[in-house]
């Protein structure tokens, strides 16, 4: 007996309803990124190992999916070697290659290597899957697409107030609420000086940025863990709990860290964001939250993360500005600011509000019943001009049962059937009926299509 196929685990098949729901999210966040001046790029689905090795930390290289070498990958591996069963050693003898971990290492690879081609500043966006060794649990997946855009090469804020006005942009053409929290990684660099720890500035972000998860007895624990000491917590718990408008936290932020020069270029740069956003006349909320660090240590200014209001759920898009992207690959200095839309979770939001438009998840828009040669002959150039109409037209291919044939217009969801035998062939008109409804009206071509599409 033959195994039953399956497929690797952290991956999914797409139905074609769930391929047409994800497509108008793909098709969305696309026309919202060229409305702001955004062009496409793609690259490899496989980069050389050497470009992803060590950008992702230690855990991140335990995560990337590598692509044994062709032929004989062996020959170059000695039995010593063999036997001393180092993960990585082997790896790096055994592949040349592997599949991407995120999109923004192979970007940085691409400016460096085009960067006579391209014009500063560069604003590209992308839209493609990603691959991680991940374990595989709800919400987490091992292939996965990212929706990222970048401008590199530009040191201006308007770049930061731009990016927020595409993710209101976006989430408003999906009729989702979204709160749109903002930070700046200086603020948290001279947080972490005021308190005398300015050397646990990585151990710091990283633990504040669990606090929506772990609650904040378990984010000073593991702050004390990290070596913190007890004074520089109680010091911290204050900041961490600011409340109020955005104006007040800055001006209590901006008192708290008078000291610190970084901290308080942080405080301009954030002010100065938002606001100029309060004219920019956002639907969604822009929300100072002093907490939110994000994981990824190479950003250095401003930091987003949208959250969305109606479904509990993680972030669904996140972001922010980085000094040195193209440094890993011997181009320092090139600034960027970025943002990526988490495409699976904005799915499963869609999902649950059920907010996909009718025109987006259906098919088919016109079924044509095949009742023979002489009818299907008939049809075919009327299926032709409901086509050119850009009515989405299907001809049945065979003479099956009437009832078959409208169960499968049933099934399908088609929300017309049209019908020719030789009473309508005589009068050279179509028997038009509206599956929704029931109704039925004999028709020209031309009245058929002011029906299905009305101006």
């Amino acid at each position: 007996m033959a195994n039953k196929p399956n497929i690797p685990k952290g991956t999914r098949d797409f139905s074609p309803l769930e391929m047409a729901k994800r497509n108008y999210i793909f098709n969305t966040i696309k026309e919202v990124y060229a409305l702001y001046g955004f062009r496409q790029i793609e690259t490899p689905a496989m980069e050389s190992l050497q470009t992803l090795m060590g950008k992702y930390g230690e855990e991140g290289d335990k995560l990337l999916f590598k692509v044994l070498n062709s032929g004989d990958f062996l020959n170059k591996v000695s039995d010593e070697e063999l036997q001393q069963r180092n993960p990585l050693h082997l790896a790096a003898r055994l592949c040349e290659k592997g599949l991407r971990y995120d999109l923004t290492v192979p970007f940085a690879r691409y400016v460096v290597m085009h960067r006579d081609e391209l014009q500063l500043p560069f604003k590209r966006y992308q839209i493609q899957p990603v691959w991680r060794a991940d374990r595989p649990q709800k919400g987490r997946y091992r292939e996965f697409y990212q929706c990222d855009a970048d401008v590199v090469g530009s040191d201006s804020l308007l770049n930061e107030v731009e990016l927020m006005q595409i993710i209101d942009t976006v989430f408003t053409r999906f009729g989702v609420r979204v709160q749109i929290k903002i930070n700046n990684r200086k603020i948290l660099t001279g947080i972490a000086e005021v308190i005398g720890e300015a050397d646990k500035i990585v151990d710091i972000t990283v633990a504040i940025d669990k606090l929506d998860k772990i609650g904040l007895e378990a984010v000073n624990a593991e702050l004390a863990e990290d070596g913190i000491s007890q004074e520089a917590i109680e010091k911290l718990q204050p900041i961490i709990s600011l409340s109020g408008t955005n104006d007040e936290k800055l001006d209590t932020i901006a008192q708290v860290l008078a000291s610190s020069e970084i901290g308080m270029k942080g405080v301009e740069e954030t002010r100065f964001i938002l606001d100029t956003l309060k004219t920019a006349n956002l639907n969604n909320e822009m929300q100072l939250d002093l907490t939110l660090a994000r994981g990824l240590n190479y950003y250095t200014g401003a930091i987003f993360e949208v959250k969305a209001l109606d479904v509990q759920i993680g972030s669904i898009t996140g972001g922010g500005r980085y000094d040195n992207l193209t440094g890993i690959f011997g181009m320092p200095g090139l600034s960027g600011v970025g943002i990526s839309f988490g495409a699976d979770r904005i799915f499963d939001v869609l999902n649950t509000l059920d907010l996909y438009p009718q025109e987006a998840v259906h098919g088919t828009q016109l079924l044509f019943i095949n009742f023979g040669d002489r009818e299907t002959a008939y049809c075919l150039p009327i299926a032709n001009e409901m086509r050119k109409a850009g009515i989405r037209t299907e001809v049945y291919p065979d003479k099956s049962k009437m009832k078959k044939q409208m169960s499968y217009a049933n099934a399908m969801n088609i929300p017309f059937v049209a019908l020719a035998g030789d009473n309508e062939i005589q009068e050279g008109k179509i028997t038009l009926k509206n599956m929704l409804t029931g109704d039925q009206q004999l028709v020209t071509p031309a009245e058929m299509i002011n029906i299905i599409c009305p101006q």
